[in-house]
């Protein structure tokens, strides 16, 4: 190995240890309470790791780092039996102690990036001890329960599922591995609105509910805020900001959804929604100060890992895909677009997912033409939205939010026809 090439990894190793003996230091510090290491002790945890891989590669025997490793552990096992004599309890700083050891291990291997992966995710860890105790805290049993089923149900039927198409068109777009991988994509994006929220908590204002409730669900909110227009007539044009936040966040997510099965996709596509997006938020600047509130906004959300609703997206999700790919068979251009019309009224992460899937290298729908589908389909989305409002909203409600409808459908449409 070259000396540079050493110095490069032992450097590596200090700074990953560095990053979290800051945060323990930090931490120290914030508690007022003496830990058994800090920001000089981690980075050398650190290279006492990469430096026991060295002497093991040097010597050709496992040995040395066995004795390292051992040595470690012994010192902190010794700090963690004093300190239980002072009454402090848990094994945190302990533990990242042991890990940034073996970062350092990784660091002298050539697993750099891993290694930084790692010691990012430590420091995060650490960091976030209120936040992360406050989710635990505000999740129901049946949070728990769903999360657990969930996962149970993801880490042992996903991987036996068949990676295959299952029939002839239009059923050879049906994939059960894929099908499933997108119901779990699709539920991880909503849980992190979910957790935003119950970690920000519920009523942290209007505005702030519509932004995280359209990570989750922009119908819920749409829904919820209708209801309540009725009861307090005087926060039309706050519930229309709250509701038009909601709207101008699923354009955001529709982006990343498809950015994540086809990029070359959101190179047509993110011109049109950004165009929705930007006309949205300036429609929101004029709510805001049209008249301002510290009312807060609660929404109810279901847990979106609940198994029954990842069942009925994923059912959803592969009868979009065959009527897409149907349509197309059948009425070429057109059938896609009245296909993502009518599958954008039911939900937009399907027939987004769906776009995404089938237009991938171009094969069975143009990326021209899955852009413009799209764009349709969030158009769609939207005006059922507003449906919503026009059908359970109060008259002041409705007359401050369907401009901005107008005038982000409008964009968004204007914008894909132009450029595709």
């Amino acid at each position: 190995m070259h000396e540079a090439d050493l110095f490069l990894r032992l450097g590596s190793a200090l700074a990953i240890g560095l990053l979290v003996g800051l945060q323990r230091e930090y931490d120290q510090g914030e508690r007022r309470q003496k830990l058994f290491a800090g920001v000089r002790t981690f980075p050398l945890f650190a290279l006492a790791g990469a430096t026991g891989a060295l002497i093991t590669d040097l010597v050709e025997s496992p040995w040395p780092l066995v004795a390292v490793l051992v040595g470690i552990v012994t010192f902190i096992a010794v700090a963690y039996q004093a300190n239980t004599r002072l009454g402090r309890m848990g094994l945190t700083s302990e533990s990242a102690a042991i890990l940034t050891t073996l970062v350092g291990v990784l660091c002298y291997y050539g697993f750099l990036e891993l290694a930084a992966a790692m010691g990012v995710a430590i420091t995060l860890l650490l960091s976030l001890k209120v936040e992360m105790h406050g989710i635990a805290q505000g999740m129901s049993r049946e949070d728990l329960f769903a999360i657990l089923k969930f996962a149970v149900i993801t880490v042992i039927i996903l991987p036996v599922l068949p990676n295959v198409d299952v029939g002839p068109a239009p059923l050879d777009v049906l994939n059960p591995y894929r099908i499933w991988l997108m119901v779990v994509f699709i539920s991880g994006i909503s849980f992190l609105g979910y957790l935003l929220i119950k970690v920000l908590g519920p009523g942290r204002g209007i505005g702030l509910s519509g932004l995280l409730g359209g990570l989750v669900s922009s119908t819920a909110v749409t829904l919820s805020f209708s209801q309540r227009s009725h009861d307090q007539s005087g926060l039309a044009n706050p519930l229309a900001l709250a509701i038009t936040v909601s709207w101008t966040t699923m354009y955001i997510r529709v982006l990343v959804v498809v950015a994540v099965i086809n990029l070359a996709l959101v190179q047509l596509l993110w011109l049109p929604m950004l165009a929705s997006t930007a006309v949205g938020l300036a429609y929101c600047g004029y709510l805001y100060h049209q008249q301002r509130t510290d009312e807060t906004g609660d929404v109810q959300f279901d847990n979106p890992f609940e198994l029954k609703t990842a069942l009925q997206f994923g059912l959803l999700y592969a009868v979009i895909l065959v009527i897409s790919q149907a349509a197309q068979v059948t009425l070429g251009e057109a059938g896609v677009y009245l296909s993502s019309v009518v599958a954008g009224l039911a939900d937009l992460n399907a027939i987004s997912l769906s776009m995404a899937e089938l237009s991938q290298a171009g094969i069975r729908v143009d990326l021209d033409v899955a852009a413009r589908a799209l764009v349709l389909a969030a158009v769609a989305n939207t005006v059922a939205k507003g449906g919503i409002v026009l059908s359970m909203g109060s008259r002041g409600l409705r007359r401050a939010l369907w401009p901005g409808l107008i005038l982000m459908s409008a964009a968004g449409i204007a914008v894909v026809f132009l450029v595709t």
